[in-house]
């Protein structure tokens, strides 16, 4: 464990009455309110948002998981005079707490010690309440994942049903979905100027709810409609992902009752030299001095270096491009190495940079070589169903960027922990060789999801063959290189598509090429994902192709034990999948080093 370094309390935002004095404030412009720890670290939304406009001159406090039963617990830094900024946290509330099975989890890596239950479910909503409650009158305006992929009518996998708008549902004066820089930014400066919020229905990247006629707004499937047809639910979610791309997206109109929700084209992407004034923001980069246990989520990420944001792989299980975006928003070399310089002074540091990248780690300094075209363009993805000839795919700047990190001298390993996007190192070669040679730690993560052709359809994943290509040389490489590293594939189980006959297939390949999956990923419906959408109407919204959706408890249990085929304990599971499917032949396949096992054991108990 790293050495816990001194730190001073003043440096920080202020999280109660006595830390506000200490900096001679007696009121606060803004107040935060958010589910996680506040950690003074870039990752972390809550912190960047606050520092940006700390940076601007307004006096911001941050109430890090306040007790949401008591009133009092939202006055301890008094009224703020503009308004307050309501997250439930680095996660959706309900992700955070239950499975995929709906079981309470017993942890959370956002809070100190890793504790359970210091937000509540729902908890933009249940903290809108109290805010409200406390401050009557005060504008208040919602952000982060939860509301920003709640921010229309949508499927709610732990009530089972479809749930009205977030923004309805919290009373919330408006909301912020996005990475919400630029739209809290102006939000902020607007009040300060005397504008009423009730006045602020034009700005990028919010929403906001009314009941008079909007100019032009692309109306989707009513609320109510959605609820009772699958077909509109679809309707609603396709109309509403065409609408993504900031430079040409209109604004969309929700019905729900008498009320109509407006969402507003997304915010435009960040200028390099945007992206760099907001890393370049006081930091502290540690939990704040009160924390006296651990927080998970920050040791995981204490010395990484997020290098740009958004992603274009389109994937259906991931919301990222309905949060983030696709478009790549990079920034520079110096930003970048002055972040490094900055980690390397800390007291404990000790030599390891555990993560330079963002969503997908190889897409950094990627582009498109049309901005024309990009400005219009339609596609979910620039890589599926192949990758777009309009893609700049040069890995110069990241091959660049780690070969200056790894030359700093006081930086002894740099790893790429981030996710990568392996159908794109065909067209990197220099970025896949220095990976291999300098920046796996032994084993490199990544993520096929499925090497079922038919399930990487549904995902909008690369299939069987990309991967294998990849893995292949991957080995080639490593042994060529003298390294021992190995491949650690993530999978999802029970993923829309996914039926136990193709996790047998599965199973069938992790043997055949001696993979073996550390954690499996039983599939969650999330809000706002392509996935969601299919596993809750039973068709992709775009073909109108009718997909299988596994939801029985059964056939669940089963494909997660396909995929953890080399557990012993999974071979009932296992057995039992085989013989469903009349596919009893293929145990000897897979039980095969299993027996072997078994038996040299029973000889050599014999021989003693």
């Amino acid at each position: 464990m790293p050495q816990k370094q001194k730190l001073n309390m003043t440096t920080f935002l202020p999280t109660c009455r006595a830390e506000m004095v200490a900096k001679g404030w007696q009121e606060l412009d803004i107040l935060f309110i958010s589910g996680d720890a506040y950690i003074d670290h870039p990752a972390f939304g809550t912190a960047l948002l606050a520092r940006l406009l700390e940076s601007y001159g307004f006096r911001v406090g941050i109430l890090a998981q306040p007790d949401w039963k008591t009133p009092e617990a939202f006055t301890v830094m008094g009224r703020p005079r503009l308004f307050a900024a309501i997250a439930a946290g680095a996660m959706d509330s309900m992700v955070n707490h239950y499975t995929a099975a709906k079981k309470l989890r017993h942890n959370d890596a956002y809070t100190p010690g890793g504790v359970a239950g210091k937000r509540p479910n729902r908890a933009v909503i249940a903290y809108t309440a109290a805010v409200k409650g406390a401050f009557k009158g005060l504008p208040t305006v919602i952000g982060g994942i939860e509301a920003s992929l709640r921010r229309l009518a949508h499927y709610d996998y732990w009530s089972d049903k479809v749930r009205r708008s977030i923004l309805v549902d919290s009373k919330a004066d408006l909301l912020l979905y996005g990475m919400a820089e630029t739209s809290l930014l102006e939000i902020a400066q607007r009040l300060k100027a005397g504008e009423s919020i009730d006045t602020l229905q034009d700005i990028r990247g919010t929403a906001f709810v009314t009941k008079e006629p909007q100019d032009n707004p692309l109306p989707l499937p009513s609320f109510e409609l959605v609820s009772e047809s699958p077909d509109a639910y679809n309707l609603a979610f396709k109309l509403a992902s065409e609408q993504v791309n900031p430079f040409s997206a209109k604004p969309l109109a929700q019905q729900h009752g008498i009320r109509t929700v407006i969402i507003n084209p997304p915010s435009l992407p960040l200028s390099t030299e945007k992206l760099d004034q907001t890393y370049d923001l006081p930091f502290q980069r540690h939990p704040h001095p009160s924390y006296s246990q651990e927080i998970p989520a920050f040791e995981q990420i204490r010395t990484s270096v997020t290098s740009h944001r958004g992603c274009f792989g389109g994937c259906a299980f991931c919301a990222i491009t309905h949060h983030q975006g696709k478009i790549i928003q990079s920034r520079s070399e110096r930003s970048i190495l002055r972040e490094i310089d900055t980690i390397c002074s800390q007291d404990d540091f000790r030599g390891t940079i555990s993560d330079v990248g963002g969503p997908t780690a190889n897409m950094y300094g990627l582009h498109c070589s049309h901005p024309m075209v990009e400005k219009s363009c339609k596609r979910a993805s620039c890589l599926f169903p192949d990758v777009c000839k309009n893609l700049i795919t040069d890995d110069q700047p990241a091959t660049r960027l780690l070969k200056k990190i790894r030359q700093h001298k006081k930086v002894k390993h740099t790893f790429v922990a981030s996710g990568i996007r392996y159908d794109l190192l065909p067209m990197q070669k220099h970025y896949f060789t220095d990976l291999i040679q300098h920046h796996v730690g032994g084993l490199l993560k990544v993520a096929p999801e499925s090497t079922s052709d038919k399930v990487t359809q549904v995902m909008r994943k690369p299939g069987a063959s990309v991967f294998t290509n990849f893995l292949d040389q991957f080995r080639q490489k490593s042994r060529e290189l003298g390294l021992r590293q190995g491949i650690v594939p993530y999978l999802i189980s029970s993923h829309p598509g996914c039926t136990v006959n193709d996790m047998i297939d599965v199973a069938l390949y992790l043997k055949k090429h001696q993979l073996k999956v550390e954690q499996v990923q039983d599939f969650t419906p999330t809000p706002g994902s392509l996935s969601t959408c299919i596993y809750h109407t039973g068709k992709d919204p775009f073909s109108g192709q009718k997909i299988h959706i596994p939801r029985t408890t059964k056939e669940r249990r089963l494909q997660k034990a396909l995929l953890l085929w080399h557990l012993p304990e999974n071979r009932p599971n296992i057995l039992e999948a085989l013989k469903l499917c009349g596919r009893e032949k293929d145990s000897g396949i897979l039980f095969e080093t299993i027996v072997r096992k078994k038996h040299r054991h029973k000889k050599s108990t014999q021989k003693r």
